[in-house]
């Protein structure tokens, strides 16, 4: 999905309402990263030192910006293609277990998801409130699904992650992962091919084509 910038927008009001510092994100690199991490980079960049107080506000004043920012209309806002399709499709088979893995802060990631109608197809999962390296999530949302009632999951190489970046192409690789990329961000199909994605696709319109390519995993 794509919230038309709120979640940008969302963590520079943040920030400049704690610190008094616009615009304080510019030149920081956000896609497929840790919302703690991207926090972190700010904060040295603008010299504020990492024990600050209004640091461990920041999510909760974020949080509160969020709610507020995705009710704006916005560039390339929505559901990107064959989502829903796809999700309602993997819900159905019994071979699957859906979790969610993501840099954002839990409690952003649902408002997020619940804006769009997304949350309830994932159970359980792992967020950047767990870990600022990305790279650690993976490990966590295995725990968090055997913890949630999901299967015990005893050979990496059947969890597949599917994202839009290099940095979730290097998580699933972390954890000898097999990962399915799709161009619907930043990233190309180039790009992302050349990160080391198992499989690349433009988008996951055809939700047939994307099924077999986890069940070949």
């Amino acid at each position: 999905m794509l919230t038309g910038g709120a979640g940008a927008r969302a963590m520079a009001l943040a920030f400049e309402e704690l610190f008094a510092v616009p615009d304080a994100f510019r030149g920081i690199p956000m896609p497929g990263r840790t919302d703690a991490l991207i926090l972190s980079d700010a904060a040295v960049k603008h010299g504020i030192a990492s024990d600050a107080s209004d640091l461990a506000r920041f999510p909760d004043v974020y949080l509160r910006h969020l709610a507020s920012e995705l009710e704006k209309p916005g560039p390339r806002k929505g559901v990107m293609p064959g989502v829903r399709a796809l999700l309602d499709a993997l819900l159905r088979r019994d071979d699957v277990y859906l979790a969610l893995l993501t840099g954002n802060y839990e409690a952003a990631a649902r408002v997020k998801l619940q804006y769009f109608d997304l949350w309830r197809y994932f159970p359980c999962g792992a967020f950047g409130d767990h870990a600022p390296d990305r790279n650690a999530l993976l490990a966590k949302a295995v725990a968090r699904v055997l913890a949630c009632g999901g299967p015990r999951v005893d050979r990496p190489d059947r969890i597949v992650v599917i994202g839009d970046t290099p940095l979730d192409i290097a998580c699933a690789a972390a954890g000898s992962a097999r990962a399915i990329a799709v161009a619907t961000g930043s990233h190309g199909v180039g790009e992302l091919r050349a990160a080391g994605a198992d499989v690349v696709f433009e988008d996951l319109s055809n939700t047939a084509d994307v099924i077999a390519a986890i069940q070949k995993m």
